[in-house]
């Protein structure tokens, strides 16, 4: 680790918890992989390039795209391979590999966590040019599906869809070491002028006596409910969580949305009611897609920062950054954008980390950005912040041996898996005050490792300090080194 600051300098604004994430998009090559049908090797090597960037950038977690239109970038039981991998959808890779796994490995290798984003309901993304294979389910199951625009997607309002992607869902979690299931925007498509969403059959068949509306909002409800139930039966210890639309509502519409005027609204136009969501438990964490700057006209970032937090409800709140807008917008070519909002969101209890869209604009270094994250707000380590409703018991603390000079051999034995070891620091002048202690590394271990002093940034008589990380990032009691 490189730091051109005094520790203590970095310490006073870096949080110990703190969610770094990076989406990395899949559907269209966006970023990885970057191009259709390249070899198993280029496929890997790709992506352990991304980890090891932004890894090196301070990250903690990506949110991976793994199902971006009813395909997969694994062996599924019920979707084909994605078109995106090897250029055919339905083709798997030669040699065989399988990519979920691979890359959850090699996620977990470095000490990060893999979100496992799903788009719900998008199923073909172009009806002239995407790949369908025989076994895909427009092909099995034509009468599930709607054609919008040039898309083919999911009835939200059939039972059956719900209960397909709520078996995609348990047998990922099931199958799979992943750490959260992650949801995108795309509930209910964006409207096209003109064009009316064509589920007036399936309305007259399910409406349960309410209005058109009211009713695709219980169908997104639903599938909402159905997969927090699926998780939490399945297997508990797995986050869900959802990136939605940066506004909710406006306030013209609803006294509780928020002062802005967007031409597209999560409850209005997508039919997603993510405070509902918040408000009865069914999502863990929200990561509203807040990619308009401060200052903003019609959707300004200050005014959404402070109207999310006000309505997390308890569950965590992790902030979503546009900073692919600096290809495209002259007010995100200001390189003090995104430092700005990061300090503004740091200002809030409320609000625990963010996730960056997308993984392909850290390649470019816009406005020094990555730079600015590696060596600054990112400059130092942070846990993710622990869900204390899903798990609240700390881990067994370690045990340390010392084997010679400064060499030291940090034990696990506890019964409960975890991710490995903190490593804290403390002035020698500051006597029992963990309050004060500045996290400096994590050390990733099953169950033991040997750590050596002189290669940490610690001062020659600074205190040191180490405890186990658990799966939910509970930390355990503190042993100092001796």
């Amino acid at each position: 680790m490189t730091i051109c600051k005094p520790i203590s300098n970095i310490a006073q604004t870096s949080p110990l918890y703190e969610f770094r994430a990076v989406w990395i998009a899949t559907v269209e090559n966006i970023d990885w992989p970057n191009k259709k049908g390249l070899s198993v090797e280029e496929q890997k090597a790709q992506f352990i390039h991304l980890l090891d960037m932004h890894q090196h950038n301070g990250m903690n977690a990506i949110i991976m795209q793994i199902r971006p239109a009813g395909d997969a970038f694994y062996p599924s039981l019920y979707e084909p391979w994605s078109e995106y991998l090897n250029g055919v959808q339905g083709l798997a890779p030669s040699p065989f590999y399988d990519p979920l796994a691979f890359m959850i490995e090699e996620t977990h290798k470095r000490g990060m966590e893999f979100h496992a984003w799903l788009n719900p309901y998008r199923a073909v993304f172009n009806i002239h040019t995407s790949s369908i294979a025989p076994s895909h389910l427009t092909k099995i199951h034509p009468e599930w599906f709607l054609t919008y625009g040039d898309k083919k997607y999911f009835n939200p309002g059939l039972p059956q869809v719900r209960e397909h992607v709520a078996k995609v869902v348990k047998d990922l979690i099931t199958r799979y070491d992943i750490d959260a299931i992650h949801m995108d925007d795309y509930f209910y498509p964006y409207r096209i002028p003109g064009k009316e969403f064509p589920d007036e059959k399936t309305y007259q068949q399910y409406k349960r006596g309410l209005n058109k509306e009211d009713w695709r909002r219980s169908n997104c409800d639903s599938i909402i409910k159905l997969l927090y139930e699926t998780i939490r039966n399945n297997n508990a210890r797995i986050k869900f969580g959802v990136s939605p639309f940066g506004v909710w509502r406006n306030k013209d519409k609803d006294p509780m949305g928020s002062n802005t005027r967007a031409g597209v609204t999560n409850y209005d136009d997508l039919y997603a009611d993510i405070l509902l969501w918040l408000q009865k438990g069914w999502i863990d964490y929200v990561v509203p897609q807040l990619y308009w700057e401060r200052g903003h006209k019609l959707c300004d970032y200050d005014v959404l920062l402070d109207w999310w937090n006000e309505h997390a409800y308890g569950k965590q709140l992790y902030i979503g950054h546009g900073i692919y807008r600096a290809g495209t917008n002259a007010a995100w070519r200001n390189k003090n954008e995104l430092p700005n909002e990061i300090k503004n969101l740091r200002n809030y209890n409320t609000t625990q980390g963010s996730a960056y869209f997308s993984s392909v604009n850290f390649e470019k270094n816009i406005n020094g950005w990555s730079d600015s994250l590696r060596l600054n707000y990112y400059a130092l380590p942070a846990l993710i912040p622990p869900m204390k409703w899903i798990d609240s018991i700390p881990p067994s603390k370690p045990i340390i041996e010392k084997l010679k000079n400064n060499s030291f051999q940090i034990i696990y034995i506890g019964k409960e898996k975890i991710k490995g070891f903190a490593v804290f620091v403390l002035p020698p002048n500051i006597i029992d005050k963990k309050e004060y202690a500045t996290l400096i590394d994590i050390l990733v271990a099953d169950t033991k490792i040997e750590f050596d002093r002189t290669k940490t940034i610690a001062a020659k008589d600074d205190r040191i300090f180490i405890c186990s990380i658990d799966l939910n990032n509970n930390i355990s009691d503190w042993v100092e080194l001796k």
